[in-house]
């Protein structure tokens, strides 16, 4: 059963890539600049918040910290748009579900995918920008910063489908989802530094959030991975994977019924 899914998924790869880019090309429409504004937002809001907790926090090194927040920032607002928009997935498309003939799992890599491209269009302006303060990072992203985008791009496709699985059966959890992710990014040092936490550190071990996103930005911007850490993750993505889509099979058949 779940090798038929990842058929299925390859199969109908170029439409859900399709429908995805649809998506993301209607977010756009009749704009000048496009999806260029998903870069500049970014880059105004790095801008803002660097000025202010760099001076709040008295940074010595302005440029340092710029990167630092900069590739935090976007890193966290695709997990977290992914995450909050997962308990409404099968809702928003609970007519398509109810009168096509489609597997559940098509809708989940059209999300996913809206997702990566979100992610991509952000991400590269920024990075653009980031090779004026530091070019290394160039060589970082290149030899580096593989396996921890990897385990990222596989998080944000089966942490929100489970959420998403569980808001179906449990209302609650889509009022819960927002509240949850805003204590993450207040205790997850995304807008300092770690080491602001003192005592506190031991809070980033269990923050399962923050271990997908440190590994990205540290590889970056250091150049530097450690890949026991980083394959530990990708097990227990996979792992995260097989059991997401083992669920995601049983629950197909009542879906409807609880739509």
């Amino acid at each position: 059963m779940l090798l038929d899914n990842f058929k299925f998924a390859f199969k109908t790869r170029k439409a859900w890539w399709y429908t995805a880019t649809s998506r993301s090309r209607a977010r756009f429409a009749r704009t000048t600049l496009g999806s260029f504004w998903l870069g500049l937002s970014n880059l105004l809001s790095i801008g803002t918040l660097g000025v202010v907790y760099g001076t709040v926090f008295s940074v010595d090194d302005f440029k340092s910290y710029f990167i630092y927040l900069g590739f935090g920032l976007v890193i966290w607002n695709t997990i977290s748009s992914s995450i909050s928009n997962s308990p409404y997935l099968f809702s928003h498309n609970s007519s398509n579900i109810k009168n096509l003939n489609l597997k559940p799992i098509f809708y989940t890599l059209e999300e996913w995918s809206f997702q990566l491209q979100t992610f991509i269009q952000s991400f590269v302006l920024v990075f653009i920008v980031f090779l004026f303060f530091k070019f290394s990072i160039i060589s970082n992203f290149l030899i580096y910063s593989w396996l921890p985008f990897l385990n990222l791009f596989i998080f944000i496709y089966w942490f929100p489908v489970l959420i998403c699985l569980v808001s179906v059966r449990f209302n609650d959890i889509a009022q819960l989802v927002p509240i949850a992710l805003q204590l993450v990014f207040l205790t997850s040092p995304i807008l300092y530094r770690k080491e602001s936490l003192g005592s506190l550190g031991w809070i980033t071990h269990i923050n399962f959030i923050y271990q997908i996103l440190d590994p990205v930005r540290i590889s970056l911007i250091s150049g530097s991975i450690n890949y026991e850490n980083s394959i530990l993750i990708m097990l227990l993505n996979c792992i995260g994977v097989c059991l997401t889509i083992r669920l995601l099979n049983i629950e197909s058949k009542r879906l409807p019924f609880l739509l």
